[in-house]
């Protein structure tokens, strides 16, 4: 039943993150040349997103791949408290990876929606939400260690690209859960009220902040459950690395030819949008269309790692798959 649930979300259309290749570091002014070294620690926070934590924690592999950071920087600007905001030729970096045959994980990127219970002790239980909760004036501390949690959980999924909602805990949310059903880890009833907020994936988490018990973490993703223990940081690593291995694709992985068929383009308006959706697809390297037959259009796809990859890639872009994966023939309807 979970497993059913949880699929009727994943019709949702995959987010496109629009800053993978800009990153806010420290500015050392002590350093001896503050700007470059600003500049490498840029880089490896974009390369956490874009290639995974494996290649951004290795110092050797990072400098031969990219021994002059400077040459990829395209906008630089100081920002407050010795901070440096950084942008980067994000197509150069991304040539230099798949030539050297690195993991990409590009732009276009699975939701994550979070729930999470905190136990803040002495009776004091709520569930984190997307906007600070209304309180009386005498509250302003739970105000801002709640404002603390969130901030924690939002900075940790954008260091690594990672795109995540809260819910809004508004009446309709509030009719369908409660903080009881969280911690008790009933999470059918969770699931079906996360269906409203169209995500791909579901974490749901339980985090007693005193008495020294590990925090609890459950995840569904792809009709399949995870459980993890440890503080938020930790997890939404766990994910972001968990969603790298399903949609990355390594820049050694070959071209293939694929055929596609799609149904439901039934006007110029839907075709426009196919084209653009697959022309966006990261893993697409080409396209052409083969055969035209009412509103099914059929294309001849070169995709990087071929017909698997291309297929989830296309169900996480919002096509609903109608035949699966048969012969590298993959048949998918277009529902706007």
């Amino acid at each position: 039943m979970l497993c059913s649930v949880l699929c009727a979300a994943f019709a949702a259309q995959a987010v496109e993150v629009a800053a993978l290749y800009t990153a806010r570091v420290a500015l050392d002014p002590q350093a001896d040349d503050p700007r470059e070294q600003a500049y490498a620690a840029a880089l490896q926070e974009v390369l956490l997103r874009v290639a995974g934590a494996e290649l951004s924690a290795d110092e050797e592999k990072m400098a031969l791949l990219f021994p002059n950071p400077a040459a990829y920087v395209v906008q630089f600007r100081p920002g407050e408290d010795d901070t440096l905001w950084v942008s980067f030729d994000g197509e150069a970096i991304e040539m230099m990876l798949r030539q050297s045959g690195q993991t990409v994980w590009g732009n276009d990127r699975p939701v994550t929606l979070v729930w999470l219970a905190v136990d803040w002790g002495q009776g004091d239980r709520e569930i984190l939400s997307a906007e600070d909760p209304a309180r009386i004036l005498d509250e302003a501390r739970s105000i801002d260690r709640n404002r603390l949690l969130r901030k924690r959980i939002l900075d940790s999924a954008d260091r690594r690209g990672l795109p995540v909602l809260l819910p809004l805990l508004d009446s309709e949310d509030l009719q369908n859960v409660s903080f009881s059903d969280i911690w008790g880890g009933f999470d059918e009833p969770l699931l079906i009220a996360s269906q409203r907020y169209e995500a791909h994936s579901i974490l749901v988490g339980r985090v007693r902040v005193a008495g020294g018990q590990r925090n609890r973490w459950n995840y569904y993703f792809g009709g399949e459950e995870r459980s993890w223990d440890g503080e938020p940081e930790q997890v939404i690593g766990e994910v972001a690395d968990l969603l790298a291995a399903e949609f990355a694709v390594s820049g050694s992985a070959p071209l293939q030819l694929v055929r596609l068929s799609i149904s439901g383009i039934d006007s110029v308006d839907a075709y426009a949008a196919m084209q653009h959706l697959l022309s966006e697809t990261s893993l697409i390297e080409s396209f052409s269309v083969t055969e035209v037959l009412g509103d099914r259009v059929m294309y001849r796809v070169e995709a990087r790692g071929g017909a698997e990859r291309l297929r989830r890639a296309l169900r996480f872009n919002g096509l609903i798959e109608q035949n699966g994966l048969d012969y590298e023939a993959l048949e998918f309807f277009y529902s706007p």
